[in-house]
């Protein structure tokens, strides 16, 4: 994981206010998903199976493609 990842997520954990910290991680979650969905679109256009994509999470391609089909 690139170490400016994790000093982003150091930083997210430094956040005093447990209410404030959660917030903040669930808009960075949802961040992080929009840029999952378009880099998944990213990789099909680009030529990757499937197969590819669902090695790269550890499922079957059918899995990959039941999570990702409505995002590429």
């Amino acid at each position: 994981m690139p170490r400016r990842f994790t000093k982003a997520v150091e930083s997210l954990s430094a956040i005093k206010s447990p209410l404030t910290r959660l917030d903040t991680v669930r808009a960075a979650r949802e961040s992080l998903e929009a840029l999952e969905a378009q880099t998944v679109r990213e990789a099909r256009a680009d030529g990757a199976t499937w197969g590819d994509i669902g090695a790269i999470y550890g499922v079957s391609k059918q899995a990959a493609q039941q999570r990702f089909r409505r995002s590429g």
